[in-house]
């Protein structure tokens, strides 16, 4: 047996001290292990946490704008709404007033102290655009005196002028209707041409092309507005 040999006791001893550094090496390489597992965890919830605040951000941004676009077509529809109804309100209210002209035109034409100069007027107005030498009138049968009155006015007003004469005839084969509220056809050409004086026709010219300058007194100037119709 060798002097060099290990006793028992010695042999326990290496084997603990192997032993112990081998679970101290265990030991060491699990905690290494744990920390890197914690590491890596930490990041991989902190990432998880990252998207999830990312995803909450972006669907609470598009629902924000959802809201948001919802609300401005809520606020758009409403405003269009009321702008249809002032509309609405405006032009029942110009549908009125000339529905309440058209009702006094009849009888303001037929009692007004001015028929007569009037009627001068609305002849003249139909000489100068036709300068011809001759041309027809076509009235009410009511009105046949009043109109032979103005017409002799208006060819003397014509002739002082324009330097030359022109012969105004009633034509009494067609009348304008009863109902009509009064003024006259200027007739030229022949036959063929016929201009609309009647005072209806004044008043549905004074509808279209007055109808600006009505509103602007009515309801006041629209800031919106460039061109007048």
């Amino acid at each position: 047996m060798s002097s060099h040999a290990l006793s028992d006791d010695q042999v326990a001893a290496e084997l603990k001290k192997m032993t112990a550094f081998i679970r101290q090496e265990a030991l060491e390489k699990a905690r290494e292990i744990q920390l890197k597992a914690d590491e890596e965890f930490a990041i991989e919830k902190s990432k998880l946490v990252r998207e999830e605040i990312a995803a909450i951000d972006s669907q609470y941004e598009k629902k924000f704008k959802q809201a948001s676009m919802s609300q401005q077509i809520t606020r758009s529809t409403m405003a269009n709404k009321t702008r249809i109804k002032v509309l609405s309100a405006r032009q029942e209210l110009l549908d009125k007033l000339f529905e309440e002209a058209r009702k006094k035109l009849a009888d303001a034409g037929a009692k007004s102290k001015n028929y007569e100069q009037v009627l001068k007027g609305l002849i003249l107005e139909g000489l100068y655009m036709l300068c011809e030498k001759k041309v027809t009138l076509r009235c009410r049968k009511a009105d046949k005196d009043k109109v032979q009155s103005a017409a002799k006015k208006a060819e003397a007003e014509y002739k002082e002028k324009m330097g030359s004469e022109v012969q105004t005839v009633v034509d009494e084969k067609e009348w304008l209707p009863d109902e009509s509220a009064g003024g006259v056809f200027i007739i030229g050409g022949g036959g063929k041409i016929e201009l609309n004086n009647t005072l209806e026709e004044r008043l549905h010219m004074l509808e279209t092309e007055a109808l600006p300058s009505i509103r602007a007194t009515l309801f006041g100037e629209n800031e919106n507005r460039k061109f007048h119709d």
